[in-house]
């Protein structure tokens, strides 16, 4: 387990990529994102991080697939923690988790309201915002994670409650609440999603001008399908170039056109970025991977990547590797789709576990 931070530094300006992940509502989703999930991490990212959930809805799912990446999967994860609904107890007992299974990254958000409320309201014994989660981390953990926060190229959300734009007032604010999150202990920036390049560069000399000097990685989401696209983009405030909206909208009822026409957008937007000298790209992925790997590989980062053969254990990536790793130990046990996780419970099963379930004597299917 490595520091996000420490692994920027390690890269030696080699643009990198991570991937961002929900965690999905059903089990059989849990499990295809799994599989997903263990195809993409054999291409190298950085690192994956997967979110909380709207509310602090999926809480202990969250733990479990951050837990599985890290120890299972061997890749370096970030878990997002929120303030919403949650209180400092809470927020301990998620952390002495992470730190149990290794998982040595948070991001920390303030996080979005319940669905059921129009405002966010700070839990009673909770925090107020992420700065005070930044703090408190650091004080019950000192150095020991590494913590990423949110920056917003175009202002939070909260700004544009009674306007459609941020004044420059307000955009000076959300510059200085951004550099209390570092100065309370955040090593790293993860950007919402945005596709006004121009402005991000601005943004970015701002945040420099103003002394925030950790390392900043732009956040990007693929442009899947026009519905999908205007509702995040709607949620999120996102300001859309006129030049974007305009291509989109004369093409928006053809998915497949809308897909390439996004994978070459984004692609366009990402190598400006890179030239502009940022670290890396975190890909949004929404959960899906076509597009994302699409971009990758026409920004040439997936070239050097070496598909790793489908053993229960990950080549170490380090200086000194053996030239041939043969044998291990396989621990079965510690595999998220186990012989002895699937085997667990066939005794309940009378018949066998491939017996007839018609069979009033087999057991309920659950």
């Amino acid at each position: 387990m490595v520091k996000i931070s420490d692994k920027i530094r390690a890269s030696n300006g080699q643009p990198f990529f991570s991937f961002e992940y929900f965690p999905p509502k059903t089990p059989s989703g849990v499990q295809n994102l799994y599989e997903r999930v263990e195809r993409m991490g054999k291409l190298e990212p950085l690192f994956v991080d997967i979110t909380w959930g709207a509310g602090g809805s999926t809480t202990d799912l969250t733990l479990e697939l951050s837990t599985n990446f890290q120890q299972q999967f061997c890749l370096e994860t970030q878990m997002h923690l929120t303030c919403t609904n949650i209180t400092q107890d809470s927020i301990l007992e998620a952390l002495s988790k992470c730190r149990k299974a290794g998982v040595q990254n948070i991001l920390c958000l303030r996080g979005d309201p319940p669905r059921d409320q129009v405002e966010w309201k700070a839990t009673e014994g909770g925090f107020s915002n992420a700065v005070d989660l930044v703090r408190f981390i650091r004080k019950e953990h000192g150095s020991h994670f590494g913590i990423s926060v949110a920056g917003y190229p175009e202002g939070h959300i909260d700004w544009y409650k009674d306007t459609p734009t941020i004044s420059e007032e307000n955009y000076r604010k959300d510059l200085q609440y951004l550099k209390e999150k570092v100065d309370a202990g955040a090593d790293c920036i993860v950007t919402q999603l945005f596709y006004d390049v121009d402005n991000f560069f601005k943004w970015v000399k701002d945040c420099r001008d103003a002394g925030i000097t950790v390392p900043i990685i732009p956040g990007i989401m693929p442009i899947n399908t026009y519905a999908g696209w205007e509702r995040m983009t709607t949620l999120c405030k996102t300001q859309i170039p006129p030049s974007l909206r305009e291509a989109l909208e004369a093409i928006k009822d053809d998915d497949e056109a809308v897909k390439a026409f996004g994978v070459q957008y984004v692609t366009d937007m990402c190598r400006r970025l890179l030239d502009f000298g940022c670290p890396g790209l975190h890909m949004y992925t929404l959960n899906l991977e076509k597009s994302t790997l699409e971009i990758l590989g026409k920004l040439n980062l997936l070239k050097d990547s070496v598909a790793r053969r489908c053993l229960p254990w990950r080549p170490r990536l380090m200086e000194g590797r053996r030239p041939q790793e043969e044998v291990r130990p396989i621990y079965w046990a510690n595999r998220p789709r186990s012989y002895l996780s699937r085997t667990l419970h066939w005794d309940e099963f009378p018949n066998g576990r491939w017996g007839d379930n018609r069979s009033p004597a087999f057991g309920e299917l659950n």
